[in-house]
């Protein structure tokens, strides 16, 4: 978000500098004058970052990499091919149609232990290490050295074990700030602080997009404060970056150290881009 801010700024900044049109606006829609919208303004920017931070990307992230999951493992089950499904050589499947992993007017072999299965529909689930095939609505037939026999069936599920299956892993995307801060493990922990200091720098780089947008130097000149200003907020979250390794890495090194150095590189350069002046 620091970085899309300031390169829309960048943006307007040059469309307006171009014509020249920034001497008016600075005249009739400055900061001070219309300080009521700028609130707006900013509140807004903040509060959808807010809610898409803790919230929309969180849910999202998570539905994600639940679908990427069941993708890997469904790609290593296998891929029916001409109505026809053999899994690990235990269990053969024919179908009539298929949609996503359900199979319809199934007839199916159990190798090993000899079973023969009619179903009007089958579909395969994932659960702990085990691939479940639910049979409903259909006749079981075993025919092995121990057992013959014919069972009429509303569901039947057979399962598989499999230790390649990837089960679901919650890495630090899954939480919002709070549930990460309630974390024991010191990544988690340190990421809930770090989502803290991306909040503060957030709000920080709304104020100086503002200062941004109203800046008139010449054409000649521009580009040059464009690369000072966003080389400065990447060599910050460098910078916030090495302090989060530090926190993890480095016992001597506590949270508090992290905000005061944090703070105070990010005052040094608010305080510059603010008292800017370009009629120096």
């Amino acid at each position: 978000m620091p970085f899309l801010l300031i390169l829309a700024s960048f943006f307007l900044n040059y469309k307006f500098n171009s014509s020249n049109e920034i001497i008016i606006l600075k005249q009739y829609f400055s900061l001070k004058n219309n300080l009521f919208l700028f609130l707006i303004l900013f509140s807004g920017i903040f509060i959808f970052y807010f809610i898409n931070n803790e919230y929309l990307s969180v849910k999202l992230y998570h539905k994600y990499k639940i679908q990427e999951l069941e993708i890997r493992n469904n790609l290593k089950l296998g891929v029916p091919a001409l109505n026809e499904f053999h899994i690990e050589e235990e269990v053969s499947i024919f179908f009539e149609k298929q949609t996503s992993n359900k199979f319809y007017n199934v007839e199916a072999l159990i190798h090993n232990d000899g079973q023969f299965i009619v179903a009007e529909n089958a579909n395969i689930e994932i659960e702990k290490k085990n691939y479940n095939i639910i049979f409903n609505n259909g006749e079981r037939i075993i025919f092995n050295k121990n057992e013959k026999s014919k069972t009429i069936f509303d569901k039947f599920i057979y399962s598989l074990e499999n230790n390649n299956i990837e089960i679901l892993m919650m890495d630090k995307e899954h939480f919002n700030t709070l549930q990460l801060l309630d974390k024991k493990e010191r990544e988690f922990y340190y990421q809930g602080h770090n989502r803290i200091y991306q909040y503060f720098l957030t709000l920080v780089i709304i104020i100086i997009s503002f200062k941004v947008f109203f800046l008139f130097v010449s054409k000649k000149n521009i580009f040059k404060y464009y690369i000072i200003l966003f080389m400065s907020i990447l060599v910050i979250q460098v910078i916030n970056s090495y302090l989060i390794f530090l926190l993890n890495n480095n016992n001597l090194f506590n949270i508090y150290y992290y905000y005061i150095i944090n703070i105070f590189i990010l005052t040094i350069f608010s305080y510059f881009v603010l008292n800017f002046n370009e009629n120096n």
